[in-house]
């Protein structure tokens, strides 16, 4: 009888650990892309100039953060034992971090304040994800867990679409403003509700992780170490790893430059949708609904092939894709709004696979015992040159605005993503697909 036990067990931990990726969907959905920042750099954001450019700077300032507290965090959890714990702590830090957002009201003398809860909620997730990721391979095996990471990360875009339908049944569209709970536009409360709504979400979808995912056991003989060792530890943690695992070592720096360019897409995505094709909320929001189906299909399907054809030669796939939409969104853009539909949407098709095959390469190809610490250094290198995507923005709009003169050039934002992407999926085109690992 105990042989029938242990497989539901592991069902249900599996289960457990994907369901955080609609757990902490709001964050990404809401907060990072569709609503925020639209609701930061539109109604909080009235009268001040640039703010889709100081969005791009405060983007950066957060990646150079989280630099410099990843490699930390990944090291210690691997010896101590405590992935679980840290996830535990981050995730609770971004609930209030999206509960706080409530208090961003919309006008211009709170847009610096919703610019630090942005970046520094950028920062707790990201943090957040390296134990994420590195509990990976412990609730999967080999022959799964591509399919597994697809399918959580699809999961997660699900809960992305229904939070907007709630958003725009409720929040947005009834008639004569009949909002729930009696709220008003005034203030734009129904608005700034959402982000409370967003908090209670994040909270109770991540107890079953809480219950059900076990923690990893502490190293035998690990000793307490201080953070500052922590830091001095990284060029050895650097230097093994390219002992033991070169093509991983060579992949996390191709990843760095093109899950920047990744994170780009998401970040500024809405905002290109509000001032580039002039798109108001409601239409967003319908939009966003529209981007979650197409990213779940595309992170479903891309799960499935990774266990395939391997995860690098999905990411090099979806990155081809990515730049090809980018590209035939800025040339056709004279066809307006419906320009924006279909080949923003092509984008998200494209994002879901390349995100979710990242970390399954990493997890594959990761020495055993140092998933965290690896993982640790995915978000460092990743994180370290992320001032890419939000500079390369900022610049190119800069650029564009210099040229011509004028002021509304968000949509040659497009070109700082667009070279990124393609660096990254040249230097990717230099890794093995599977390479070997030596164990310690």
């Amino acid at each position: 009888m105990s042989s029938n036990v242990a497989p539901k067990r592991s069902k249900l931990t599996t289960f457990s650990w994907a369901l955080w990726d609609w757990a902490e969907q709001p964050y990404p959905t809401l907060m990072q892309t569709f609503i925020f920042p639209v609701y930061l750099t539109s109604a909080v954001a009235s009268g001040i100039k640039n703010a889709d450019q100081q969005l791009g700077w405060a983007t950066a300032i957060a990646g150079v953060l989280l630099a410099l507290i990843a490699p930390v965090l990944g090291r210690r959890s691997d010896e101590t034992g405590r992935r679980k714990f840290w996830l535990l702590i981050n995730t609770g830090i971004l609930i209030a971090i999206t509960a706080a957002s409530f208090f961003v009201e919309p006008k211009p003398e709170y847009f610096l304040f919703g610019l630090v809860l942005y970046g520094l909620g950028s920062v707790i997730q990201e943090s957040a994800f390296i134990n994420y990721y590195a509990m990976l391979k412990g609730v999967t095996t080999e022959k799964n867990i591509g399919r597994v990471s697809g399918y959580a990360w699809g999961l997660g875009y699900v809960g992305g679409i229904i939070l907007l339908l709630i958003c725009l049944v409720g929040f947005y569209l009834p008639e004569d403003h009949h909002f729930w709970f009696g709220l008003s536009k005034e203030g734009s409360m129904n608005i700034r509700t959402i982000f409370l709504f967003a908090a209670g979400w994040m909270l109770i979808f991540t107890i079953p992780l809480l219950i059900w995912v076990p923690e990893i056991a502490k190293k035998s003989g690990a000793k307490k170490e201080s953070i500052i060792a922590s830091y001095a530890g990284l060029w050895d943690q650097l230097k093994t790893l390219r002992q033991q695992a070169p093509e991983t070592f060579k992949f996390l720096i191709s990843s760095a430059v093109y899950r920047d360019g990744l994170a780009g897409v998401f970040t500024f995505g809405a905002v290109l949708g509000t001032l580039a094709f002039k798109f108001e909320p409601t239409q967003i929001i319908i939009y966003g609904i529209a981007a979650n189906v197409v990213a779940a299909i595309g992170a479903a399907i891309g799960g499935r092939l990774d266990d395939i054809f391997g995860s690098r030669a999905v990411i090099l796939g979806s990155l081809i894709g990515l730049i090809s939409s980018a590209v035939a969104l800025f040339l056709l853009r004279d066809m307006g709004q419906a320009d924006y539909w279909i080949f923003g949407l092509l984008l998200t098709l494209f994002v879901g696979p390349a995100q979710a095959s990242s970390r399954t390469f990493v997890a594959r190809f990761t020495p055993h015992g140092r998933e965290g610490e690896v993982f640790g250094l995915y978000q460092t290198t990743g994180r370290a040159i992320s001032f890419l995507s939000g500079s390369m923005w900022a610049l190119s709009i800069g650029i564009a605005n210099a040229i011509s003169g004028g002021t509304n050039n968000t949509i040659y934002g497009i070109w700082g993503i667009v070279l990124i992407l393609i660096v990254g999926a040249f230097l990717l085109s230099r890794v093995h697909p599977r390479p070997a690992v030596l164990e310690n």
